[in-house]
């Protein structure tokens, strides 16, 4: 073997093993540059928007997501479900939803949502804070004939009907809340935003 080709043998080996040192390093300097470009746990306590896919949500079910720290509810109501809603009216407090700070705009109507198929709620109690109970099922006896299901808090006994709005008679003053949301596709729920505004 000549001289030539050993130390061009060996400079081969020599960039090739200073190639993948280096490309070690880059990602060594490249992974946490673009982890800092997702929210942190910080940031999304502190009120970054997360996404929900609301196709994990069947029928009659309710599920749970962390926003801002608070337990964010998604319900996916049935058409009896939403056909009950009006007979509920004369045992509410607020059944028009006319306390302002308690949703957006959009969120006040007979279903205090923007798609009456799908309820977006903060799940705290407006009394004390409290988490109330999900309780869907119609007339069970702890809670009476009358009820066509919603929430119940089990702290002081406070309860909402499947809109969120409050009973009267009962502690908590006001409906549950509905945080600003909107949908992303037919599917993906954005928690924490408005939708942006249309551009003309």
């Amino acid at each position: 073997m000549s001289e030539h080709s050993t130390s061009t043998g060996r400079r081969r080996f020599l960039v090739a093993a200073t190639s993948a040192v280096g490309a070690t390093g880059v990602a060594a300097v490249a992974a946490p540059f673009l982890a800092s470009w997702s929210p942190s746990a910080r940031a999304l306590a502190a009120g970054a928007s997360v996404e929900f896919d609301v196709r994990k949500v069947a029928a009659g079910q309710m599920l749970r997501v962390v926003w801002r720290g608070k337990p964010v509810w998604v319900v996916h109501r049935t058409e009896e479900m939403l056909a009950n809603l009006a007979s509920n009216d004369k045992s509410l407090r607020d059944p028009e939803s006319l306390v302002k700070e308690q949703q957006p705009d959009y969120a006040q109507n007979p279903y205090r949502s923007r798609d009456p198929n799908y309820l977006v709620l903060v799940g705290i109690c407006t009394h004390l804070g409290c988490s109330p109970t999900y309780r869907p099922e119609v007339a069970p006896a702890d809670l009476g004939a009358d009820w066509k299901g919603g929430w119940y808090c089990p702290c002081h006994g406070s309860r909402f009907d499947l809109a969120g709005r409050v009973y009267k008679n009962v502690p908590a003053a006001t409906n549950l809340v509905v945080p600003p949301y909107y949908f992303k596709d037919e599917s993906t729920l954005l928690i924490g935003e408005d939708a942006p505004a249309v551009k003309a």
